[in-house]
């Protein structure tokens, strides 16, 4: 018997396309998930970029796709990605609802973290199918992004009817779909901006700070123990904690806040909120002892910990003038947790 005939699996530029694709917006989003829509099989028609750098962007990511006004691309698409700054969304889909541009059963897809298809209301009453899928992942606006979606998560809200057509599309990206409530959308948004936005800063200044310290590559340091926090936090949570806050080293933080305050007083802010922070998750999950938190705590509001620690360094060789006595609230300090008496945290405040 002879044996089944084997089938060659084609390339999904030889298939059919099955849904013309239109991008309104060439930022780093928009051409990337326009590439990884063609890898599977769909045709990019259309694409809208208002500046210099997002036509050349579109032209290096999406070759032979033609460069026309935003209400152009609704005409040649059944698909049609909306990739712009979370702000301009709700005017771009008013104006284009307006303008008459939006074709009934077209498929209109967001991907901004802020919104759910609320915002796509306008287009839903002229008969567009409204999806939010929104991409958990940082972009660069080159090939790259397309290889780091697969994997990646998105945050999709749908209605219903169309929750089979959001997972379809998510998955031929390579992306794994998470649901978001409507309603859950900002806070979602808010954490991942959280962890990943505010992730780069920390990193920046922290390369900056030891720039400044004399390590001459901050990156090659940083790298190894950046991984492995970030690995241990992902695995235990707040157990992973180490560092002077959590062993409630009091007079280590003091001596980071008033070395921050010589050299880089523009840390000091970022500094303060992280170690707070820091501080009340470890003492809630029992890893900062009760006993030593009041001296932590202390410090990071100012207290006489660091104003020993002042003396003490105003006091060496060298050393620029003690401070003068305050005269007003300390800029560093959070208004609704100060004292008449340094000494004392606010008892109504939060225990910072």
């Amino acid at each position: 018997m002879n044996a089944p005939h084997q089938t060659e699996p084609r390339d999904p530029s030889d298939r059919p396309a099955r849904l013309a694709v239109g991008v309104v917006g060439a930022g780093r989003v928009g051409p990337a998930l326009a590439r990884a829509l063609q890898q599977a099989g769909h045709r990019p028609v259309a694409v809208s970029g208002v500046s210099d750098a997002s036509r050349r962007r579109a032209a290096r990511m999406l070759p032979d796709v033609p460069l026309v006004p935003a209400e152009q691309v609704l005409e040649h698409a059944d698909l049609v990605l909306l990739t712009v700054p979370d702000d301009a969304l709700p005017a771009l889909v008013e104006g284009l609802a307006e303008t008459g541009a939006i074709r009934p059963g077209q498929l209109l897809v967001h991907t901004s973290g802020r919104y759910g298809t609320a915002v796509l209301d306008p287009a839903r009453r002229a008969g567009a199918l409204p999806l939010a899928l929104h991409p958990a992942m940082t972009f660069t606006g080159t090939e790259v992004d397309v290889q780091r979606l697969a994997g990646c998560s998105f945050g999709v809200t749908a209605p219903e009817e169309l929750r089979l057509a959001a997972e379809a599309l998510v998955i031929e990206m390579g992306g794994e779909p998470e649901w978001i409530a409507e309603e859950n959308r900002p806070l979602y948004h808010a954490a991942l901006a959280l962890g990943a936005n505010h992730l780069v800063t920390l990193v920046a200044q922290a390369m900056e700070l030891l720039g400044k310290a004399g390590v001459e590559h901050p990156d090659r340091m940083l790298g190894p123990l950046l991984g492995a926090a970030l690995d241990n936090a992902l695995r235990s949570g707040d157990s992973a904690l180490t560092g002077p806050v959590a062993r409630g080293d009091a007079g280590t933080v003091a001596a980071h806040l008033a070395e921050l305050r010589r050299h880089a007083p523009a840390a000091v802010p970022g500094y303060l909120a992280m170690a707070r922070t820091t501080a009340d998750r470890a003492l809630s999950h029992g890893l900062l002892k009760a006993e030593l938190a009041e001296d932590l705590l202390g410090a990071l509001a100012g207290t006489e910990t660091e104003a020993r620690l002042g003396t003490e360094t105003d006091a060496r060789p060298g050393a620029g003038p003690a401070p003068g006595p305050r005269t007003g609230p300390d800029p560093d300090l959070d208004p609704e947790t100060e004292t008449d008496d340094d000494t004392e945290t606010d008892p109504e405040g939060d225990g910072r």
